[in-house]
């Protein structure tokens, strides 16, 4: 395997739970409520697992390493582009956070907030996830050798032993699409 394919993988977890979330939101805007633990629930997943976990690796260690390579102007705008998009999702999860605790505390109107937020999310990650599989990660793979893809890919092993997939595929799997 090369060392894209664990991102890869974890890119088709975060679709999935980006489809219950776009079916929860079909539901809340027309019953005009969301469940605030539902949100607690995204909200973890997005921040553990695409967040902390999948943007860990891209940034500290596929990042890093790219940064000691002499990367086209093309290439480098892109990786630019993706590390200003990570940055685009932590802030909107956080708007995210902001809002459900004003709706939790009865604050009705922060339903909307909850709901663009959400949107936002959803109709972000799917542009950001093709970015990374169709164009990054293929030019990525041309700066590095064989040897050099494959310690990469035992880092992103190592890193994923600190982090806990199986607790998030089964949040998704309970959730159910």
């Amino acid at each position: 395997m090369q060392a894209r394919g664990p991102l890869m993988i974890e890119h088709r977890l975060i679709e999935r739970m980006l489809n219950i979330v776009r079916n929860r939101l079909t539901l809340a805007v027309q019953n005009k409520t969301i469940d605030p633990l539902f949100v607690d629930a995204a909200v973890d997943f997005i921040r553990t697992y695409a967040d902390r976990t999948h943007h860990g690796k891209e940034e500290d260690i596929l990042f890093r390493d790219l940064n000691s390579k002499d990367l086209s102007a093309a290439d480098r705008k892109v990786m630019n582009e993706l590390i200003a998009e990570h940055v685009f999702g932590r802030n909107t999860t956080k708007s995210l956070v902001e809002a459900n605790t004003r709706y939790r505390n009865g604050d009705a109107a922060a339903l909307g907030d909850v709901a663009r937020c959400l949107k936002t999310l959803i109709d972000f990650y799917p542009k950001h996830i093709e970015k990374e599989d169709k164009v990054f990660f293929p030019a990525s793979r041309a700066y590095f050798s064989e040897d050099e893809d494959q310690a990469m890919l035992n880092e992103f092993y190592e890193f994923d032993r600190k982090m806990i997939h199986e607790k998030y595929k089964s949040v998704v799997d309970r959730l159910g699409e």
